[in-house]
């Protein structure tokens, strides 16, 4: 086994050793595909059968809003993992370009189109003529859309500047703004709700965008020691984000899906069957969030890790993309 493992290391940095474990990584995704299927098509098939109508344009509002988590995503990872990389006593710095710009004008994109939404009344605007821009500063959810419209729009003018460090507080101002979007003010208990949204969308970001620029500077770095070392740093940050993110979720469902009831509405209800496909997702991402830190502790090489924290990235943008789903659905009755 030690004969194999240096070849493997030394063409590729390691990307190539033990491809049992890539087909067993790719095994676990394909099953827990299937369990997710009807809801990542779309609204239709989660909403078949549960007397739910579907709402106008629910399909591009769920794109939009996968674009936008993921725009998030990206730049907030990248500043988390340059702080953590910053903390390694040794680290080359040396640094994978930043994808922030990109990512922030695509969140641009993606914020101007929700804002059009919300301008003509919540309905998919037949024309520019139907978009009412002044009409954004005289509600609730327009002024909301107005602010992730111009935190994006800081954002990338951070990024592009000489201190790419600051993009951090326009991007913050999305994550609030984001949280109250969640629950309007009719909501029951609207602040908790927000405070549950803003440190799971918080935790949500910097796992997934941490993750990818955790591989993207490993893969920068190469055979340096300082690349396993900041793996295993983030594995164990990555633990209590999870733990974070799994208490706000749960209690961001039991809200919404009273303890009675949350059994049936989780099959009975378009909301239920994309949560419970998220819930998979998740589980999945888990199991191949703890093999990669098995892999890192036990493993002669210990950038075998990346294969299954590579599957896990996969993984997770399918979670982000159901989740743009999640938030497109209409919330279930609290029976």
């Amino acid at each position: 086994m030690t004969s194999i493992r240096p070849p493997a290391r030394t063409t590729d940095t390691g990307r190539h050793s033990r491809p049992s474990g890539t087909g067993r990584t790719v095994v676990v995704l394909v099953l827990v595909a299937l369990g997710a299927l009807i809801p990542v098509l779309g609204p239709s098939p989660a909403l078949h059968g549960t007397g739910e109508a579907e709402a106008p344009g629910t399909g591009g509002i769920a794109l939009l809003r996968t674009v936008l988590f993921a725009a998030l995503s990206v730049p907030l990872g990248e500043l988390f993992v340059n702080r953590l990389a910053r903390s390694l006593p040794g680290a080359p710095p040396d640094r994978p370009r930043s994808w922030s710009p990109y990512a922030a004008a695509v969140g641009l994109a993606a914020a101007l189109g929700l804002a059009s939404v919300v301008a003509t009344g919540n309905l998919v605007p037949g024309s520019v003529a139907d978009v009412d821009v002044g009409g954004l500063y005289e509600s609730r959810d327009g002024k909301l859309a107005l602010l992730e419209v111009n935190g994006f729009l800081a954002a990338w003018l951070c990024s592009t500047s000489r201190r790419p460090g600051l993009q951090v507080w326009p991007l913050a101002a999305v994550v609030v703004a984001d949280a109250l979007r969640a629950h309007p003010t009719t909501e029951y208990s609207p602040l908790l709700g927000s405070g549950l949204t803003l440190v799971h969308l918080t935790c949500a970001s910097l796992w997934v965008g941490g993750l990818l620029y955790v591989l993207r500077t490993l893969r920068r770095w190469g055979p340096a020691e300082a690349g396993p070392a900041l793996l295993g740093l983030y594995a164990r940050v990555a633990a209590v984000l999870l733990a974070a993110l799994t208490a706000t979720g749960v209690g961001s469902s039991l809200r919404r899906m009273p303890a009675g009831t949350i059994l049936d509405q989780l099959t009975d209800t378009a909301y239920g069957r994309v949560l419970l496909a998220k819930v998979l997702l998740v589980a999945a991402v888990a199991a191949l969030a703890l093999w990669a830190r098995i892999r890192l502790s036990r493993a002669a090489d210990p950038l075998a890790a990346c294969s299954p924290a590579r599957a896990e990235v996969v993984a997770l943008g399918v979670v982000v993309a159901v989740s743009g789903l999640l938030t497109a659905l209409p919330v279930p009755i609290r029976w």
